[in-house]
């Protein structure tokens, strides 16, 4: 496996060759890992000739008061896992290579769909979000790309930037790791303290009420919604939001919606952690 610090190495190493890419922030763990497993099995099938991954803490989708300086940064692990999952290159860009200046020109995603949900509570996410992987799309220049669906509104907003860019790179959603007991996988357990982890679980329970009481027949969502935040809250959580979307447009659903094209969000802070959820139904 060649690891490339610059965009020079990178581009000399992949040399033309066609990748599947895992874009990444490090702080590995196993749903870091099936993307890169997915993104093998790309290779294996002759559909591309290497995979690749990106390690890089992209400052542009941080808030002021967010975790940047903090974000867990632990390289050589994340290293040894991506080679034992046949990634070919790992591309690990200092800041100053990626932003060598001021990023001026960026990506802004349409409001409709950036600006509700996670963009809501974290106004500008997904323009850093959007910007950092036009810019690695740009250095790469895979034929597929892979991202996990736990970040759902990411992975739409990305899969809506490449059809509208004309981007010629396929993009493969997959679906959210978890451990045994339901928890999504994510690098911010990690933050979690063992009382914390034994309860986070009740964010994807939560998840589940939610859409087993609207496929029980309740058809007023903004009341379910609003009874399953009391109910996350009521155990100590602070919930932003809990909400069934239609999965084509993380719209709020019409009458006309049916089971199947739904999907249920939810994002909510247990302690100093916030955790990001959800389910499709």
């Amino acid at each position: 496996m060649k690891i490339c610090k610059t965009i020079d190495e990178l581009r000399s190493a992949l040399d033309g060759k066609k990748s599947a890419f895992v874009p990444t922030m490090g702080n590995l763990h196993s749903g870091h890992i099936a993307l890169m497993n997915l993104a093998f099995k790309q290779k294996q099938a002759d559909r591309v000739d290497a995979t690749v991954a990106s390690i890089f803490v992209n400052r542009l989708q941080f808030l002021p008061h967010e975790d940047f300086d903090s974000y867990p940064r632990t390289f050589e692990p994340d290293c040894a896992q991506l080679e034992a999952a046949g990634c070919d290159v790992v591309f690990a860009p200092l800041e100053k290579d990626m932003y060598p200046e001021p990023q001026g020109y960026k990506v802004h995603p349409p409001a409709g769909l950036a600006d509700i949900l996670e963009g809501h509570f974290r106004p500008g996410f997904f323009v850093g979000v959007s910007t950092v992987v036009m810019k690695l799309f740009q250095i790469v220049q895979p034929r597929i790309a892979i991202f996990g669906k736990k970040d759902y509104q990411q992975l739409m907003v990305i899969k809506n930037m490449v059809r509208q860019m004309a981007m010629p790179i396929e993009i493969i959603g997959h679906e959210t790791e978890r451990a045994a007991d339901g928890l999504a996988l994510s690098s911010r357990n990690g933050y979690l303290s063992e009382a914390e982890r034994a309860e986070a679980v009740h964010l994807s329970r939560a998840l589940k009420a939610l859409i087993a009481a609207h496929a029980a027949g309740g058809q007023d969502i903004a009341a379910l919604e609003a009874q399953a935040l009391a109910a996350l809250a009521a155990r100590g959580w602070q919930p932003d939001y809990l909400t069934l979307r239609r999965r084509a447009d993380l719209q709020a659903p019409s009458a006309q919606d049916t089971a199947g094209s739904l999907v249920a969000l939810g994002a909510a802070r247990l302690g100093k952690t916030r955790l990001i959820d959800n389910m499709e139904c």
